[in-house]
């Protein structure tokens, strides 16, 4: 990070400028990347068994085998699709945020912060209340398009005046578009008693009414938005540089600017869409990640959608314990902890100067 608070890429020190050094480092990273996997593999297993039903590990592979009857069968055909939908979730709205912190050079960058969220969230709503959308699987594309065209009102936003986007009047603009937009929401469903209790369960954000129809619809959009994240990694690495920077080195700026942005907010669109609005996920996880895996996007989205889908994950495994037989959305259980991050943050020197 710079004096001015922007992401950039720097030396990681000088054992890496040597072959040698470069090799160590890579060896280093994938071994905290698997260490990472493994602990990911842990949580999901701790989500399949740990509940308002305890399961034993018979229990299980009888479910998976098709052999197990009753409770059993029924608490893990429940929670394999939620699990599998922490997971996705998660990864997604790390790698969303990393991407809009890469792309804004803004280190307060998050889907939830910048508005995003509330875009795609208003969109749903709008759509539930006025045009009788009732199924998550339909909600994708109108949250995707919700989501898309926040981030570029943000964008224009934030970028009027001397200075052009700088991170302070971003974050600024999401945080007054959130507002906004969380006011029309309140507008929207007031009035509709029939949709009001669905639409507020829906916002708090949770995995819990995930279905395997659910994953089989939003997992493409997903997958295709962590692919495109994954291949803009080098030109994210160049947009650090600045933008004249980046084009003497040959980038496209807008191109990368454009694609990366596509990346995020189809990320960030589709898991709200079958999700909700969950926050903070896309800024803790990537801020955690650069402390393991330095500042290189090539490296920080793999380890920020592993460690995205440990948070979510994890956070729907402690809501299930906290008070049980009651649960708590992970929405909470994310807040909770981001929140804290998010003023660690602001009170770092490096913002607070901005």
């Amino acid at each position: 990070m710079s004096r001015e608070g922007t992401l950039v890429p720097s030396r990681e020190g000088e054992s890496s400028a040597t072959p040698q050094g470069r090799r160590r480092s890579r060896v280093l990273r994938t071994l905290v990347l698997g260490g990472l996997v493994a602990t990911l593999l842990v949580t999901c297993w701790l989500s399949i068994t740990i509940g308002s039903r305890a399961v034993t590990l018979d229990a299980v592979w009888a479910a998976l085998n098709g052999r197990a009857e009753g409770f059993d069968e029924a608490a893990v055909a429940k929670r394999i699709p939620r699990t599998g939908l922490a997971v996705i979730a998660g990864a997604s709205l790390a790698v969303s945020g990393l991407a809009m912190q890469a792309v804004t050079r803004n280190p307060l960058a998050d889907p939830g912060i910048l508005g995003v969220n509330a875009g795609a969230s208003l969109a749903v709503t709008t759509g539930i209340a006025w045009f009788g959308l009732a199924l998550p699987t339909s909600f994708i594309w109108v949250a995707i398009a919700g989501a898309g065209l926040t981030a570029v009102i943000v964008y224009l936003v934030g970028s009027l005046g001397a200075g052009g986007p700088t991170p302070l009047k971003l974050t600024l603009a999401g945080a007054a578009f959130t507002i906004a937009l969380s006011a029309f929401v309140s507008a929207v469903v007031l009035p509709r008693q029939d949709i009001g209790m669905n639409v507020i369960s829906w916002q708090i954000g949770g995995v819990g009414g995930a279905t395997q129809a659910v994953l089989v619809r939003v997992l493409p959009f997903l997958l295709v938005g962590l692919v495109l994240a994954w291949l803009m990694a080098r030109g994210m690495n160049t947009l650090g540089l600045g933008d004249e920077m980046a084009a003497s080195l040959g980038e496209r700026v807008w191109t990368t600017r454009l694609l990366a942005s596509a990346a995020a907010v189809v990320l960030c669109g589709a898991t709200t869409a079958v999700a909700g609005p969950i926050g903070f996920v896309g800024l803790v996880v990537p801020h955690t990640c650069r402390m393991l895996a330095g500042v290189d996007h090539r490296w920080l989205v793999p380890y920020s959608a592993v460690g995205g889908a440990i948070l979510l994950t994890g956070a729907d495994v402690l809501g299930r314990v906290v008070h049980p037989p009651a649960e708590m959305d992970v929405g909470i259980i994310t807040a909770l902890v981001g929140a804290p991050v998010f003023i660690a943050i602001v009170r770092r020197r490096t913002v607070r100067e901005l």
